[in-house]
């Protein structure tokens, strides 16, 4: 185990702290979604939320983080800490060394990114709402949470992964998380087909209220999402912070301002989504960038994601509340904006981008990221997905959809 000089006790208090903030993201977003969908399947969309913090942490503990971060391969990790084996007393981590080296306890982070396994996989219920079999829902981000996951977290976050040595910078996760989760969601629905009477129907938010709250939750729990990534109480830690706060609060008004020249009105659930826009595209940058970048970026994704609205009408998919809009596309924007205002003055462990005299190289390298993420969530997913559904089955059956999940899948109902 790393040496008690070597542990900076500061540091280990903030990642934590961070640890919570992230864990009680998971129960924010299952709010975040909840209000969106209608009240007969509010349940079924808080219960596959929640269920991810049960099974995604425990297939992490065993095996999902050995993959993730064990040995020195470069596309994939092994079973070096398979079911925590050795990982309290290990000196470190591999790659881990040098700028890289951890002055947490390795027990600290590994629970740091449990928190980030978790919520990954719940980001793809917002895509699947109202017509996901439970039963499915559990195989599918049990597979996808020891197949996908791990393997991209350890391409971008782990020093030997390809990604990383190649140059890509993720600070806290908008490869890895945002735009893995937003391409995997797009894969499965593509496979499990539109909500009956989608788009001829209107479906609104039954509960916007609980919307509103879950993004508060979501923005206090970034917090430590983003900052708590510095893995120290330093200076970029409270760059990383600032960044977020400002960020979402950009994009809330980009999207706002958008949404009421658009569609006449300045509506709450533009709000909420605006700001979440926001959160997820400042994510991969939230460590390398500075000054008043996280409020352009911010804006840019706030106005960007709210027309991105548009793409499942045009094309004809049915995200149901957006994540392709929101987590794809604003994670996207934030990994290619940081080729441009990724700036060294803040961190030093970074690369400049085009606009502070570092050329295209990071931009290349971003894309490069982003490609392979894309490529690699997109068709294993759809593997995934088409397996289930033809075996098990993917979508509950047209009697159980127009009853509705809390009923069909749970025997219960949020309301009497």
């Amino acid at each position: 185990m790393l040496s008690a000089a070597t542990i900076d006790s500061g540091a280990t208090a903030w990642v934590l702290v961070s640890t919570a903030l992230v864990a009680f993201m998971t129960p924010g977003l299952a709010f975040f979604y909840g209000g969106m969908v209608r009240s007969k399947n509010v349940l079924g969309m808080l219960m596959q939320n929640i269920f991810a913090m049960g099974l995604i942490s425990v297939l992490w503990a065993a095996i999902g983080f050995s993959l993730a971060f064990g040995g020195d391969g470069a596309y994939i990790g092994n079973f070096d800490f398979l079911f925590l084996k050795d990982l309290g007393t290990i000196a470190e981590l591999p790659g881990y060394t040098g700028d890289f080296g951890l002055v947490v306890p390795i027990m600290v982070f590994f629970a740091f990114q449990m928190m980030f396994a978790v919520i990954t996989p719940a980001l793809i219920t917002g895509a699947t709402a109202d017509r996901l079999k439970f039963s499915a829902y559990a195989v599918l981000i049990g597979v996808w949470g020891v197949v996908v996951y791990p393997t991209v977290a350890h391409w971008v976050f782990s020093p030997n992964g390809w990604l990383f040595k190649r140059g890509a910078l993720d600070f806290a996760g908008g490869a890895v998380i945002h735009v893995n989760a937003g391409v995997a969601a797009l894969a499965v629905i593509l496979v499990l087909g539109n909500r009956k009477g989608w788009p001829r129907e209107a479906m609104p938010p039954h509960n916007l209220p609980f919307t509103v709250l879950g993004t508060g939750i979501l923005w206090f729990g970034w917090f430590g999402f983003n900052a708590g990534s510095a893995l120290g109480a330093n200076g970029l830690a409270a760059q990383a912070l600032v960044n977020t706060h400002l960020a979402a609060a950009a994009a809330m008004c980009g999207w706002l301002v958008v949404e009421k020249l658009r569609a006449g009105h300045a509506t709450t659930l533009g709000a909420a989504s605006g700001a979440v826009a926001g959160l997820v595209a400042i994510t991969p940058c939230a460590g390398f960038v500075g000054g008043f970048a996280p409020v352009i970026i911010g804006l840019i994704a706030g106005v960007v994601c709210y027309l991105a609205l548009s793409l499942k009408t045009k094309f004809g998919f049915d995200d149901s509340l957006d994540v392709i809009a929101v987590h794809l596309v604003g994670g996207i924007l934030g990994a290619v904006l940081l080729g441009f205002f990724a700036d060294t003055k803040v961190n030093a462990l970074g690369f400049d981008g085009i606009f502070f005299g570092g050329g295209a190289d990071l931009l290349i390298d971003q894309l490069v990221a982003l490609g392979a993420t894309i490529a690699f969530s997109f068709i294993v997913t759809w593997i995934i997905a088409k397996a289930i559904d033809a075996t098990i089955g993917l979508r509950v059956s047209s009697e159980d959809e127009l009853v509705g999940l809390d009923q069909s899948q749970h025997a219960e109902s949020a309301y009497q």
